[in-house]
């Protein structure tokens, strides 16, 4: 048993179904023993309540799954529930109870908490959000996570959640902060060309295999950094796609001889407003 994902459409719901009754029948079924993935999509109304609603139920039988390396709590499309609508909770608790876990992802971050962020052996950490709130992210700066490779951070903006600034992120390209990091990603910002050029020269890109500044509001302003840096050509890989470069940076790009994505090209609005791809 590969990957198992457990959700709860509305109708379910209103007839009684509850996620911790569907967490027990797994847990129940013999060929568990072997489930490596487990993804909680919409655990029914998930505007209105968290994972609360179920997680200590699967703290709980959590020696049922002794193979489980990959854990995503909150995997729902907008027709479900919006991101900013996904109300989440502490969810440390179930890095303490799965102390294999190799891969954590969590999506939304209305009540997210991850304090304190502490795990031995988690390569993984993904969060998908229209906003990252700054105790969030200062829970990130000051994690044990001796073995993350993958650290995949959607930052959003300020009306759905991120309440920080560069100062907030500007910690996390400290080299040596995560010793095995090879791929970082600042994504999804409203202040991605700041981002852009703090990172163009920041010294954890000297460790970085692939770093992933997209799906934000990057424009020439901070292209130009990056083009600019020796130490971005030493990059194996840098995803720009969904951004607001001109052609004609595009094709100094494609010129580059790097390994670059910078498909998904935006245009600005009249007033020079700028979008990220994900937000409400």
């Amino acid at each position: 048993m590969q990957e198992v994902k457990l959700t709860i459409s509305y109708d379910d719901y209103e007839n009684g179904i509850r996620m911790e009754n569907l967490i027990k029948e797994l847990a129940a079924k013999p060929e568990v023993g072997s489930l490596e993935s487990l993804v909680i999509g919409d655990w029914g109304q998930a505007y209105e309540s968290s994972p609360d609603e179920f997680m200590n139920v699967l703290i709980e039988l959590a020696p049922s799954f002794p193979s489980l390396k990959k854990l995503f709590i909150g995997d729902m499309g907008f027709e479900e529930c919006e991101v900013s609508w996904i109300i989440q909770t502490n969810l440390t608790p179930l890095l303490k109870a799965f102390p294999e876990l190799k891969s954590f992802t969590v999506k939304g971050s209305s009540g997210l908490s991850l304090e304190p962020l502490q795990h031995a052996k988690l390569e993984e950490l993904v969060i998908i959000c229209g906003g990252l709130p700054q105790e969030v992210l200062a829970s990130i700066t000051n994690a044990q996570l001796p073995e993350l490779r993958k650290l995949e951070l959607y930052l959003g903006v300020d009306d759905y959640g991120f309440d920080g600034s560069l100062e907030d992120v500007l910690p996390l390209l400290e080299q040596g902060r995560f010793p095995k990091l090879v791929y970082l990603g600042l994504k999804d910002s409203d202040i991605q060309d700041d981002i852009a050029k703090a990172v163009a020269q920041a010294p954890i890109v000297d460790q970085l295999e692939v770093l992933d500044l997209s799906q934000g509001t990057l424009s020439d302003e901070g292209a130009e950094a990056l083009l600019a840096s020796d130490k971005i050509k030493k990059l194996k890989h840098l995803d720009l796609s969904y951004h607001y470069m001109t052609d004609e940076m595009l094709i100094r790009w494609k010129r580059s001889g790097l390994s670059v994505d910078v498909s998904d090209q935006q245009q600005s609005d009249e007033d020079d407003w700028r979008y990220p791809s994900l937000t409400e």
